[in-house]
């Protein structure tokens, strides 16, 4: 139920689900040694972050093999998410 929760959060408002996967959980904390990484994340590229912290593995200490297709997925959901923000911005200045 809290997975679900989070996911469908996360869809919509992925800097809220960085922080309260931040707050609530360990992920953020062992995927990253320091608070600058992930805080540049929550501003920057918020879902490149939590797909960082869910591929990573406590057990290497790293992100290895076909986890990084997800940290991929999540940089590109970041582009496409401020690609469709500029375009939008696009189509409001052309059509006013």
């Amino acid at each position: 139920m809290g997975c679900c929760l989070l996911a469908f959060v996360g869809s919509f408002f992925p800097r809220l689900a960085l922080a309260l996967m931040w707050i609530f959980t360990s992920y953020v904390d062992r995927a990253f040694s320091s608070f600058i990484w992930p805080l540049l994340g929550l501003i920057f590229l918020p879902f490149t972050t939590i797909f960082f912290c869910l591929a990573w593995n406590p057990v290497t200490h790293g992100v290895h093999g076909a986890a990084w297709a997800w940290v991929v997925v999540g940089f590109l959901l970041d582009v496409m998410s401020y690609g469709s923000g500029a375009r939008g911005q696009q189509q409001r200045s052309t059509t006013a």
